[in-house]
């Protein structure tokens, strides 16, 4: 059964305005019936002065699909912020693209809590980050 409250689709997700999202490259790929799935390519933009993608752009991939997915799998109206995040930096990444997956662990009212795993163009785990988000209510 589907996690979604609320419309959502690919073409909607990567259609946005320029941010932080649009400017790393940062592309949403696929949407199952428990998890999204998206990708960072590892170039110029993303990665340190060492030539490997930058822990942070893994955090930002991170904290990018999981926010993405409480704000989807939440009633309308209700808003999702960041309230904790961990990255764990397994394996490094040189090129290519680092592909992120998002599925929910807990969804409440109050909390959700979010298992990103993020793997390079060979399968190989290169992160894994857990995300907390809290859940604000419609003001009213």
């Amino acid at each position: 059964m589907p996690i979604w409250k609320r419309p959502i689709d690919l073409a909607q997700l990567n259609s946005g305005a320029p941010n932080a999202i649009t400017h790393l490259g940062i592309e949403f790929t696929e949407l199952g019936d428990d998890f999204l799935r998206g990708r960072v390519p590892v170039d110029d933009r993303t990665k340190q002065p060492y030539g490997l993608l930058h822990g942070g752009v893994s955090v930002v991939l991170a904290e990018t699909l999981g926010s993405v997915g409480a704000v989807y799998s939440s009633p309308e109206g209700w808003r999702a912020v960041g309230l904790d995040i961990n990255a764990n930096h397994l394996r490094a990444a040189t090129h290519g693209w680092v592909t992120g997956t998002a599925r929910p662990i807990h969804i409440g009212k109050t909390t959700q809590v979010w298992q990103i795993d993020m793997a390079n163009e060979a399968g190989e785990l290169t992160c894994v980050s857990r995300l907390t988000m809290a859940m604000l209510a419609p003001r009213g």
